[in-house]
């Protein structure tokens, strides 16, 4: 076990670094940093003074290293647009992404395990394919689509929920729905696959020659080993609900890191736009670690893998 939590552990270090590496060069070779500080109607001079400010004038090495050691410290810089400390902007809106992100990987998991036992217990009936359309229709919708027909529906006919804001927690039911309904479908047909291998198997068919009851046999012995696939799925998923709320935020306007991206990107704010797809990223990274870490424990053969 603590070979490969060493080695699981070094591969993350590795991705992080290359994450890192990654995220750097792409800001960079989107354009000159000191004209888009500056604005098109800077003059030359104020270009040049601005990178010698900001080292920009130096080897993207060099700055890569400088960079690279403030970020290890804590400090991701200051915004140019607001001149706030980049971490403090972040930091002060990552629980609400963190909330909808786990809200809609929740929400997801309730319908989808469910509904993917289900349709494994009757494989071909009607049951099944009305679980398979469902997966279907899920993945077919895109999220901001889904997003404003809940608005339309809940928001603005019936008027039951808030479509905007974060002042309760009934703000954000229909943004939890408009996201895990997007992850359901992958989630269900993984847990549906699983089921179905699982209640194939022999040790299923000598627990019912034993006489075990129904339930026992479905959810103690099948599916705990179906659920090994989701478990690590789900924890990549959570990943990109963090990555990609970015639409759902600006739709029902949550004050969010995908909020704070969409408009930094719209702001040329790269050190915002840096801090935010670095720390997703780790989060990413982290996420699969730990998927790998339980998936290990609950599996040894992993282990020796």
């Amino acid at each position: 076990m603590i070979r490969f939590l060493v080695r699981k552990i070094v591969d993350a270090l590795l991705v992080c670094v290359a994450v890192s590496v990654a995220t750097f060069a792409l800001i960079h070779w989107t354009g000159d940093l000191a004209i888009s500080i500056g604005g098109t109607e800077a003059s030359r001079e104020e270009v040049e003074r601005i990178r010698r400010f900001y080292g920009l004038d130096r080897s993207l090495v060099e700055q890569y290293f400088d960079w690279a050691g403030r970020v290890i410290q804590g400090d991701f810089g200051n915004s140019f647009f607001s001149r706030e400390a980049v971490v403090h902007m972040v930091t002060a809106r990552l629980p609400v992404t963190a909330v909808l992100a786990a809200c809609s990987l929740s929400f997801a998991l309730l319908l989808a395990v469910p509904l993917g036992v289900a349709a494994a217990t009757r494989p071909g009936s009607w049951l099944d394919r009305a679980c398979l359309t469902l997966a279907v229709l899920g993945q077919a919708m895109p999220s901001y689509w889904s997003a404003l027909l809940l608005i339309l529906l809940f928001g603005v006919h019936l008027q039951i929920l808030p479509i905007s804001g974060t002042d309760s927690w009934q703000s954000f039911v229909l943004p939890t729905v408009a996201l895990g309904w997007f992850v359901m479908p992958l989630l269900m047909r993984l847990t549906r696959a699983g089921m179905v291998e699982a209640l194939g198997a022999d040790y299923i068919r000598t627990a019912r020659a034993k006489g075990l009851p129904r339930r026992v046999v479905l959810f103690k012995h099948a599916l705990r080993n179906a659920v090994l696939p989701v478990i690590a799925v789900a924890m990549v998923q959570l990943g990109v609900l963090l990555g990609g709320s970015i639409v759902i935020e600006s739709v029902f306007a949550l004050n969010g890191i995908g909020l704070l991206a969409w408009n930094a990107i719209q702001r040329s704010d790269f050190p915002v736009i840096q801090a935010i797809v670095l720390i997703v990223a780790v989060l990413f990274v982290a996420l699969n670690f730990l998927a790998d870490i339980i998936n290990g424990l609950l599996d040894p053969r992993i282990r020796v893998a």
